[in-house]
């Protein structure tokens, strides 16, 4: 009955001899399958492979020297070729070989690195390279899908698949617990290399170096890369100034309690800003300059982010009284 309604009411079907069920079976379109693979041809050119070699003189008579060949990634962030990875990589390295996907070998300079963040730059002479996609208000959230792209055990590139455990932290006083924590696999060889999302953009820079850290323990899906944001920022001072340079307070610092939201501080290190200032255990830090602060780690990003000799205002609570000290930082004692 609803075949001969179809064929009055669709005079085409009988014109064009369509019967009323291959009509309809057309309409039910095959879905394409979920695949990623867009994302990687974007993003996996400008995905390296690291080789770094460092000549170890042995202190036994007679032995001698031997050459210790290390395996990361990098990704290609400029098109000057300045490239990033970890600092793991490459320390020490007495040599440095950059090899793109298409084969070319480079050798690379190392511009600058940064301890804190295990973050490294080099620099690669080439032209026409490919850069990885980046997009600078990108925000990882938790559960977004993400891609580790690295050379895993020398395997050539490959990648990995899981979605953000945890989303990670851009402030300069950061620490491997706050940084993007995921649970796509980081194999040995994948240091440096990148972790990016659905599209292709660069969401972090994969590092080991916290599994490596704790080879005592069994570590299963926990993953760590250190946010866009950061290791662009890092980047920049490196280029800028060949190093990071990091603002310091001097002070134990935990999230307050109190009504007021900010840090309170705990021990204050002997001689440090903090204590010349008068910053005491116990005072109640709220604001620096105009900057209201949430809690500690914004106020220590504020600290961290200021050039030496930087003067803040810090507004404290005391006592029940509200004081403003002139606090001068200095760099972070090496």
């Amino acid at each position: 009955m609803f075949a001969l309604v179809l064929l009055i009411l669709v005079p085409e079907l009988r014109e064009k001899n369509i019967l009323p069920w291959q009509l309809l079976s057309s309409a039910e379109k095959i879905q394409a399958p979920l695949s990623y693979a867009k994302a990687v041809r974007l993003a996996g050119p400008a995905v390296v492979n690291i080789y770094s070699e460092e000549i170890q003189v042995n202190p036994t008579y007679g032995r001698q020297p031997r050459k210790v060949t290390r395996l990361g990634s990098g990704v290609i962030m400029h098109s000057q070729g300045y490239i990033l990875t970890n600092y793991h990589v490459v320390q020490s390295a007495d040599l440095t070989v950059v090899v793109l996907q298409r084969g070319q070998e480079l050798h690379a300079e190392l511009i600058g690195y940064d301890v804190l963040t295990d973050l490294a730059v080099l620099k690669v002479q080439a032209n026409n390279l490919p850069v990885i996609p980046q997009m600078s208000t990108l925000t990882p959230q938790v559960g977004d899908v993400v891609l580790a792209i690295g050379n895993p055990l020398n395997l050539g590139q490959t990648v990995t698949q899981g979605i953000v455990s945890a989303t990670g932290q851009s402030g300069l006083s950061t620490s491997y617990l706050q940084f993007l924590q995921m649970d796509a696999a980081i194999n040995e060889g994948n240091s440096g290399g990148a972790l990016i999302n659905s599209n292709g953009e660069l969401v972090g820079i994969n590092s080991r170096k916290f599994t490596q850290a704790n080879p005592n323990l069994n570590i299963q899906g926990i993953f760590f890369a250190v946010p866009y944001q950061l290791a662009r920022t890092i980047m920049l001072k490196i280029i800028e100034h060949g190093r990071v340079v990091r603002g310091w307070l001097g002070v134990e610092a935990n999230d307050s309690v109190t009504n007021l939201k900010g840090f309170i501080i705990g021990a204050v290190t002997p001689e440090s800003p903090a204590m010349i200032a008068g910053l005491q255990s116990g005072d109640v830090v709220y604001q620096i300059d105009d900057i209201r602060l949430q809690n500690a780690k914004q106020g220590l990003d504020v600290v961290a982010e200021a050039p030496p000799g930087t003067v803040l205002s810090f507004m404290i609570s005391r006592d029940n009284q509200q004081l403003i000290l002139p606090v001068t930082i200095v760099e972070v004692p090496k």
